[in-house]
């Protein structure tokens, strides 16, 4: 795992060593054209320029180092733009595929209480149950007693033919089985 902390500490530092380099190389020149001025001995002038050239080739290969990185750094974050857009396009894929599927269901349990052919209140009092709320918040949604909720409630399970909440329940979800094997590869 990159860690951006780090990155931008060596970064730093090679700007910092960058730097350094091309003042002791600029002071190294100055300091030559001084000399040879001066006429200092040729011995202490080459020492200079050897620490000149030592500066200057270690400042080019500093900032080749930083170019190279900047571009690395440049190609991964279009990277990673690319791989963001990518998975932005799927989660939206997997969403669309799964608000399909739903409306589906949906229409699916729709299709089977018109089949069961409840009143309109009974059937919106199993839809209620079957989301999971209790006959408590059925009655209080619904706006009437929570006795009238529960019967209501046993005249949908009898026209189902099933014997109650679980039974309505596991009725719509038995047809959402989990994937066979085949189906897993």
């Amino acid at each position: 795992m990159l860690d951006i902390n780090e990155i931008l500490f060596e970064s730093r530092f090679r700007l910092f060593l960058l730097g350094a380099f091309v003042l002791v190389s600029l002071f190294a020149a100055i300091d030559i054209i001084a000399d040879i001025r001066e006429g200092t001995e040729w011995i202490h002038i080459v020492v200079e320029m050897l620490v000149f050239i030592i500066a200057i080739t270690s400042a080019f290969t500093i900032s080749f180092r930083l170019l190279k990185e900047a571009k690395n750094s440049r190609a991964l974050v279009t990277k990673l733009k690319q791989d963001l857009q990518e998975n932005t396009e799927q989660a939206i894929e997997l969403r669309n595929k799964a608000q399909t599927l739903l409306e589906g269901l949906g229409k699916s349990i729709n299709n089977q209480f018109e089949r069961w052919n409840p009143t309109s209140s009974k059937k919106e009092i199993g839809l209620l149950l079957l989301k999971g709320l209790s006959h408590k918040e059925v009655a209080y949604i619904r706006n009437v007693s929570e006795a009238t909720a529960r019967q209501k409630a046993r005249v949908v399970y009898k026209k189902a033919g099933l014997g109650g909440r679980h039974d309505l329940s596991a009725f719509f979800l038995e047809e959402l089985a989990l994937p066979s094997e085949q189906n897993k590869s």
